[in-house]
């Protein structure tokens, strides 16, 4: 009997040792001298292509902010609105740095950092549409990129609503400026951006979800590296970085951020 309870302690110890090795994705991170960070290219300003095909965006600059703050490579890799918790949970990313919001659902799955851009979702049409809430839907047809919060907030609240359900923001976003779709439900500086790009289509705001603060994200046990990007968050916004990147990018200054 102390034969096989000496094995399941041991068992149990060398559990409990490789846990800890995996746990620790900070300590990786700077052990490899990489950093994998999951971005959009998808959702200007935030993340999209310049004519040379170069990733450019508040995103990107922000992921090769962190990795120079890390002292490490930057890795990145290009995800959508439905992958980005995929991504992390099948450890294909350390960190999203995706315009991501923080809903409870998510926050079961994965771990979010403070915010570091202020931003709201809304639903977004031609002045003509007599719609201003989830309610006055009716038909209707409203882009949504799936797996976002804005698309999982609509379905919530007009689970009767005709959303088209998009593969990523861009492709919302072409649906609705190509007449494909009535409305399109989208972050507010996205459709922004949007809306300087495409002068000839109405993009007035017919009601907004909620006010969406964007998240970095990471694996749900990685309390270490989540810290070390809130202290990142924290000196970026002492230092005016992160001042500069909403000046930037989203042309208006960084106001005061909720904490979590």
């Amino acid at each position: 009997m102390r034969k096989l309870f000496a094995g399941l302690a041991a068992m149990a110890i060398a559990a409990f040792g490789a846990a800890e090795a995996r746990a620790d994705k900070l300590q990786d991170i700077l052990s490899k001298g990489v950093v994998r960070i999951g971005v959009p290219l998808d959702a200007p300003p935030f993340g999209s292509q310049d004519a040379n095909r170069k990733p450019i965006g508040f995103d990107i600059e922000f992921a090769e902010m962190v990795a120079k703050g890390l002292g490490v490579k930057l890795e990145m890799q290009q995800i959508t609105g439905a992958n980005r918790i995929p991504f992390l949970l099948t450890d294909k990313v350390d960190i999203v740095i995706s315009v991501m919001g923080l809903s409870p659902e998510r926050a079961r799955q994965i771990q979010f950092t403070a915010p570091y851009a202020n931003t709201f979702l809304a639903v977004y049409g031609p002045k003509s549409s007599t719609v201003n809430s989830a309610a006055t839907l009716g038909s209707a047809r409203i882009a949504a990129a799936k797996g976002t919060t804005q698309e999982l907030a609509i379905t919530e609240a007009a689970p009767k609503a005709n959303v088209m359900r998009t593969e990523d923001d861009a492709t919302a976003a072409a649906a609705y400026i190509t007449g494909q779709a009535d409305l399109l439900a989208t972050n507010s500086i996205v459709a922004q951006a949007l809306a300087k790009q495409n002068p000839n289509k109405e993009f007035e705001r017919k009601f907004t979800i909620r006010r969406s603060p964007a998240h970095m994200g990471v694996q749900m046990d990685q309390h270490n590296l989540v810290r070390w990007l809130d202290g990142f968050i924290f000196f970026n916004s002492l230092n005016g970085e992160l001042d500069r990147l909403h000046k930037k990018y989203l042309d208006m200054p960084m106001d005061p951020l909720p904490t979590l």
